[in-house]
């Protein structure tokens, strides 16, 4: 299968800039898998187009499903610093701290740099409060920075800025720091925001717990994976950037427990798809607990095991998120139809004026 099998026409002026006026009010595309259908709500909707997509009929018992979602947190990964041989300001985008033998915990990050090819091993950089950086090594399309003091969470909430997708044109503002967080992020360690996440409020949770509709959570610490475009011509050539998850026991036990009873699993964003997936056992039917780690590549063909529905953002053409989307877009497990359906429900977004990307409108998969 083909990258640019996965290309579409997006016109500049739907890509949100920024996220709607109040959070929640955005537009919702319900698509329904077996019918091949599309239906235009809105994210407020959900309570109700959950309730009747999966609740039984008032004779038997009710089998509300459980929503799960990635409660990481956005760290203010985006750094400015300025070359200590020029003087010029260089972008950089922490991914995770580094290990090596010696080193303070927190001196020593993995990033990407604006320009990547300029900044070679030796230079030096100066950041606020008196923080210097060195890049001491590359590391694929990534450098090896070293710092002379740690680089903590509180130092980068400080000083760091949010960093915000290469496709909002603008430079971060002090509403950034909330609307690119959902409203249940708790442990930090994301360089994207599950976006997918951003539309639900507490009242929403709310709504939806007072309809039977309960929550859980588990964690993936998005990577720069997010960003990277798919280079392979053929998708399946295309190697997936490692990320980082945990599951705790009380959460596993939920979803094992839901899925045993027949009750549906949806997963909020495609971050949730990627934990659950690779830590699904399907011959035991139980969750791997704890903390893992996934370079998952889900795309059409691919047979989900633990997720049944999916809440998720309209997506870049040719990236991994969208090959996601159409796989779980096919009508059946294994099918490679789900191309074809997702591009047509993007093409009829575009006609219908959705907002498109990490600000903008959801589509609901079921």
């Amino acid at each position: 299968m083909r990258t640019k099998d996965f290309s579409f026409e997006l016109p500049e002026h739907l890509i949100a800039q920024h996220p709607p006026a109040v959070r929640g009010q955005s537009r919702l595309m319900v698509l329904d898998r077996a019918a091949r259908s599309r239906e235009h709500r809105m994210v407020a909707d959900l309570p109700e187009i959950l309730k009747s997509n999966f609740q039984a009929p008032q004779s038997i018992l009710p089998a509300p499903p459980l929503l799960v979602f990635n409660n990481s947190r956005v760290r203010k990964a985006r750094l400015l610093g300025t070359a200590a041989a020029t003087g010029a300001q260089v972008e950089f985008l922490l991914v995770n701290k580094a290990k090596e033998g010696g080193a303070e915990p927190g001196t020593i990050w993995r990033a990407m740099v604006r320009r990547a090819k300029r900044r070679r091993p030796g230079s030096r950089y100066m950041f606020a409060d008196g923080v210097e950086g060195e890049i001491t090594g590359l590391d694929g399309e990534f450098r090896i920075v070293r710092f002379n003091r740690p680089v903590n969470d509180e130092w980068l909430d400080k000083n760091g800025h949010i960093p915000l997708p290469p496709y909002i044109k603008r430079s971060d503002t002090a509403a950034d720091s909330e609307r690119y967080q959902t409203v249940y992020a708790d442990i930090t360690g994301s360089s994207a925001a599950p976006t997918a996440g951003l539309h639900f409020t507490r009242e929403l949770l709310d709504r939806l717990a007072a309809v039977g509709i309960e929550s859980a959570f588990v964690t993936l610490h998005v990577g720069l994976g997010t960003f990277l475009p798919v280079r392979a011509e053929n998708i399946e050539d295309h190697k997936m950037h490692e990320e980082v998850y945990s599951i705790d026991d009380e959460t596993a036990s939920r979803i094992e427990n839901a899925k045993a009873a027949g009750r549906k699993i949806i997963a909020v964003g495609t971050t949730g798809v990627r934990t659950l997936e690779s830590a699904w056992n399907e011959a035991s039917g139980k969750l791997r607990r704890g903390e893992g780690s996934t370079s998952i590549f889900i795309y059409p063909g691919y047979s989900f095991k633990a997720v049944d529905a999916l809440f998720t953002n309209f997506h870049t053409p040719e990236s991994t998120l969208l090959m996601l989307a159409a796989a779980f877009a096919s009508s059946s497990a294994g099918a490679l139809d789900g191309r074809e359906f997702i591009l047509e429900s993007y093409a009829e977004a575009v006609r219908e004026g959705y907002r498109f990307f990490s600000y903008g409108d959801a589509m609901l998969i079921l």
